[in-house]
């Protein structure tokens, strides 16, 4: 017994300490985060001038290809939307009938009855 005693020597006989139980949590004061807010809240807004300056002076960061490929992609979406509004619920509905009754019936889910 005395081998299993000088074995267990190193153990920790404490109890367990688990974070979230007991003690003390203190969080970080965000003063950069309530500074920006109140400088924000008192600014005044820029006059039409100044941000036709501030436009003039604002440096466009991207590249040709992304440029075009936004605009491109503004395109689509344009074409999306209108395509969509072209018809409404009603004829869609009635269109995607059409085109299943024109499949073929092997198609169709067969009627699965245990009482016929």
């Amino acid at each position: 017994m005395s081998s299993e005693d000088e074995a267990y020597g190193q153990v920790a006989k404490s109890s367990l300490k688990l974070k979230g139980l007991g003690g003390k949590v203190t969080k970080k004061k965000r003063k950069k985060q309530q500074e920006a807010l109140e400088k924000a809240l008192v600014q005044r807004p820029p006059t039409e001038e100044e941000t036709r300056n501030n436009a003039a002076f604002s440096l466009d960061v991207r590249t040709k290809a992304e440029v075009a490929f936004e605009r491109s992609q503004f395109k689509r979406l344009q074409d999306k939307v209108l395509k969509r509004a072209e018809k409404s619920h009603k004829q869609r509905v009635e269109d995607f009938n059409k085109q299943l009754d024109k499949l073929t019936e092997h198609n169709d889910i067969p009627k699965v009855s245990w009482t016929k």
